[in-house]
């Protein structure tokens, strides 16, 4: 094959009036994002972008029929971030939201604003595109002014078409307008990622103005979905493409001595391909490659198991030296002395103590990691669906030996992320085996990888302890979180040492060290809050690695947090959401606190409920979380069946202030998203493994939330600000879910249950 990876002959306007039509098509049902033509529109013939954030150009372009194209630096993990972009577009233009499509996620196509991560799509990434909107229908206008011999200020915008207010006859589109793109600079911070920042001369519409933003339309990818013509990162392809799949140690620390490349002889067309300790197989055919992976010969050195017992997890966590703190990890350090507040605790009338585990929990993406690579040439076309697309091109450059703008990275919708999964290792691992083998590869986790091999959420224990004082009144609090680094694997694949095969390939593991606490306005007399981190189990290619999950250590630290003040509350005789609203200080924390306990018809007293009768225990909890600039309050009402320890959230209410609403039936699905996920976190999710391998390899022996247990009703009320800038939702109602159900399992029992998950045979043993 010797076309080139890209095409530099082919001029920006080439490219942009062919882009624009051929990569998303419109229909009366929608946009499909990615049709099944797009990896032929996106592929070897495309050429960069070669124009920089500070370029108008760079974030909009319109094609002959009058569609315009946003180019977003992000992406979207199935909550209709796109829609909400392509409403902020079609606001600032006057345009009608159809017109606007959004690429998303390549790294030749959008300027780098930092992927997905911190429910930062609309909160920070939005931003820019709206200023650079602002900025363009105020040059088009200018332009118009011109051609009419009107003034701009007589000048009106319907559906880009600009007339003289008064004279609709006297019209010009924006398509006539805008030929030769729009040549214009904007102000830029000079950042790149989340912080990335553009300014026109135009100011942006004030909410009064809105009429497309804050409304419900309907989510452009669905009708790709549904009619099944989206294309996901599973389905690209490339000409003459190999197959590969990597072969796993049985014993997390063993590496190949001998390889028997005679032992797969059966299919002629695999062969073994090897790079320090990092050993694949490919084959023209898929099935020949799996079959291959599985017979092929591995001799593995002798080695001493890893890790403890699983029953002996939370031991080490109480007991290993701490590797770092927050007075001197995470984002800078933050000094803190737990004496004043321990000797405040242990003077008070009372006090009250308790500890909370949580265990490794796994991503568990629906379809594991995917990665398509051609390499030649000294340029590398990378498919992937990982969250983060440029940190993703800056990795694989370096792991390749390239520099950045040799990699092109084109980001495809996959089967989910939320945080640093397994998204981004199989297109390290295909890029290596493209850059031995000369051809495509397309590599493909097996089931068992993606559980067992992806980066975990971190194990903890946190311990919290408070004093009341004759009043019962808290004299003092204290916050302790305990856990493995949240940073053990970074989050983002921007170095080849936070790989599976950048470590077996010789590039070592960093040491950094984050976790986290609680963030909330609660204000008492004596406050510490702190966390530390114990060394990782295995500092090399291990499957227990940790990194972010959704979230990052939100759900860990608000679990603990939450239900402590629950545990006060009772302790101190008072109604769990009475005691909040006595400490917190923030007025929209108050606000969401008490709107929630509205639309749940909370009836105020102290948990746990009356003795109950029967089989069937329920009561009520609630939670309360401020994150990535969303704040929410959450009550669950639970089932408790006391013969089998089987848990039922029935009910869900939730209060959520993000700010201005950008779109309303969007936010509703996110939040409805992060109720799920949160269930089956709080219910099923656990890590198993022994002292040489994670036993997590299938939803058999990782279960997640089954249907017959998914909630009634999950009832919002959103709290819209359109004072305040939009905030993130893809995550703070997803960290209220844990807390809220234990307390309801509590207030229904009597029994506090301190660790996750909250299984049926946790359960019944906890209630005897």
């Amino acid at each position: 094959m010797n076309t080139k990876l890209f095409n530099p002959e082919l001029d920006r306007r080439g490219f942009l009036t062919g882009s624009a039509s051929v990569v998303f098509a419109l229909s009366g049902a929608g946009l499909s994002i990615l049709t099944l033509d797009a990896a032929q529109a996106q592929g070897l013939a495309a050429a960069p972008r070669d124009i920089g954030p500070a370029s108008l150009d760079t974030w909009l372009a319109f094609d002959a029929e009058g569609s315009i194209t946003a180019y977003f630096g992000k992406m979207d993990m199935g909550q209709g971030v796109d829609t909400a972009i392509a409403q902020v577009v079609a606001e600032e233009l006057d345009v009608d939201v159809a017109r606007v499509s959004v690429v998303m996620g390549d790294t030749h196509l959008t300027p780098n604003q930092g992927g997905a991560s911190g429910s930062s799509g609309c909160r920070q990434g939005a931003i820019p595109l709206r200023n650079a909107a602002a900025e363009a229908r105020r040059v088009l206008v200018a332009r118009a002014a011109q051609t009419l011999q009107a003034a701009p200020d007589a000048l009106e915008v319907e559906d880009g078409v600009v007339f003289v207010r008064g004279a609709r006859e006297r019209s010009v589109s924006y398509v006539a307008l805008i030929a030769e793109g729009f040549a214009t600079a904007l102000d830029w911070n000079g950042a790149y990622g989340n912080g990335l920042l553009v300014k026109g001369q135009a100011t942006p519409k004030t909410p009064a103005q809105h009429r497309v933003v804050g409304t419900a339309v309907a989510r452009k990818d669905v009708p790709g979905k549904v009619n099944a013509t989206t294309e996901y990162c599973h389905h690209v392809t490339l000409p003459d493409m190999l197959h590969g799949r990597c072969i796993r140690p049985p014993v997390a620390n063993a590496v190949p001595v001998n390889v028997n490349e005679s032992s797969i002889s059966a299919y002629p067309d695999a062969r073994v391909v090897r790079k320090g300790d990092f050993i694949a197989v490919v084959a023209a055919s898929e099935w020949h490659a799996i079959k291959a992976a599985r017979e092929l010969t591995v001799t593995w050195s002798s080695t001493t198991p890893p890790f403890p017992p699983q029953n002996e997890l939370f031991t080490y966590l109480r007991t290993a030296p701490a590797a770092s703190d927050s007075s001197r990890g995470g984002f800078g350090g933050r000094p803190f002395d737990p004496a004043p507040v321990l000797t405040a605790i242990a003077s008070a009338a009372r006090q009250v103590e308790a500890e909370y585990e949580v265990p490794f929990q796994s991503h568990a993406r629906m379809a594991p990691s995917i990665g398509l690579a051609f390499v030649k040439d000294g340029e590398a076309l990378i498919y992937s669906d990982t969250q983060k697309p440029h940190n993703t091109r800056d990795g694989i450059a370096k792991f390749l030996g390239f520099a950045p703008e040799q990699v092109r990275v084109v980001w495809k919708p996959g089967s989910g992320s939320y945080g640093r999964s397994d998204s981004d290792e199989a297109a390290f691992e295909a890029a290596l085996l493209s850059q031995l083998t000369g051809r495509p590869v397309r590599v493909q986790w097996m089931r068992n990888e993606g559980h067992a091999w992806d980066p975990k959420a971190p194990a903890c224990v946190i311990a919290c302890k408070a004093g009341l004082d004759a009043q019962n009144a808290v004299t003092g609090w204290y916050f302790r979180a305990r856990g493995f680094s949240g940073w053990d694997v970074n989050f983002s694949a921007a170095e080849p040492r936070d790989t599976l095969v950048g470590q077996l390939t010789g590039f070592a593991k960093a040491d950094a060290h984050n976790f986290g606490v609680p963030g909330e306005s609660y204000k008492f007399p004596q406050t510490v809050q702190y966390w530390e981190t114990v060394p990782t189990l295995l500092d090399r290619a291990s499957p227990l690695r940790t990194a972010h999950m959704r979230a990052p250590q939100e759900p860990q630290v608000h679990f603990a947090h939450e239900s402590f003040l629950d545990e006060v509350a009772a302790a101190a005789g008072l109604d769990p959401i009475a005691l909040r609203l006595r400490h917190l200080t923030d007025p929209r924390e108050i606000a969401v606190l008490e709107a929630v306990a509205t639309l749940s018809n909370w009836q105020s007293r102290a948990s746990p409920a009356p003795a109950q009768n029967g089989d069937i225990l329920r009561g009520r909890g609630v939670s309360v979380c401020t994150t990535f600039g969303g704040y929410v309050a959450t009550v669950c009402e639970v089932e408790v069946e006391r013969s089998t320890g089987r848990v039922w959230p029935r009910r869900f209410f939730v209060a959520h202030d993000c700010g201005l609403i950008l779109n309303p039936r969007g936010l509703h699905g996110t939040i409805e998203g992060n109720i799920v996920q949160g269930i089956s976190r709080t219910l099923c999710e656990e890590v198993r493994f022994d002292e040489r391998m994670v036993q997590s390899e299938d939803w058999l022996s990782y279960p997640i939330l089954d249907v017959k247990d998914a909630p009634q009703s999950i009832e919002i009320v959103t709290l819209n600000r359109p004072d305040q800038p939009p905030g993130g939702a893809g995550e703070p109602s997803h960290v209220t879910v844990p807390a809220a159900i234990a307390n309801a399992v509590f207030d229904a029992t009597g029994v506090r249950i301190r660790r996750l998950p909250l299984t049926a045979e946790r359960v019944k043993a906890a209630l005897g």
